[in-house]
């Protein structure tokens, strides 16, 4: 049976590189980082392109989960909040997988130490620094295993993840 991770949590907590190592570690596996549904300059935030990117992103889950080719789909998004997850879930067809939901949490001082390094290497601008800081405690509200990654690696945290 299929599994498909979604794993949500602020920007800059370690979704897409969790994402990549899962890829690799676990076999048949295909990633989707729900960002690459909604890169677009300038980045507008409007009742149409939330539509999109929720249209997009579940279009290319249910393709990923209805090709024989895969057998583990990972998914990484912000998710947030949890009908943000019932909405992505509304649209799946899981009738032939295992859906593991999870959140990856970081204290303040370490997310703010992981973007304050991405804006210095030029990968995030520095407002992204207080918006991701105002959704750490949303993730309370989420149904989902929560994995904590304050002085872990990724492997770690993979493993974790990989025995669920």
């Amino acid at each position: 049976m299929k599994a498909c991770y979604l794993i949500g949590g602020a920007m800059g907590v370690g979704k897409t590189t969790l994402g990549q190592t899962l890829k690799q570690d676990l076999p048949r596996a295909v990633f989707l980082d729900g960002d690459w549904c909604w890169d677009a300059h300038p980045f507008q935030v409007t009742e149409e392109t939330k539509a999109m990117v929720m249209d997009n992103i579940c279009h290319v889950l249910n393709n990923f989960l209805h090709c024989s080719a895969y057998e583990n789909v990972i998914f990484c998004w912000v998710m947030d909040r949890q009908s943000i997850i019932q909405d992505i879930l509304g649209r799946l067809d899981t009738s032939a997988c295992r859906v593991k939901v999870i959140s990856l949490l970081a204290s303040t001082e370490v997310l703010r130490g992981r973007i304050l390094a991405d804006v210095e290497r030029g990968i995030r601008t520095p407002d992204v620094l207080e918006r991701s800081l105002e959704r750490l405690p949303l993730y309370a509200e989420v149904d989902s295993v929560k994995v904590d990654t304050d002085g872990r690696t990724v492997k770690e945290i993979a493993e974790e993840i990989m025995r669920l």
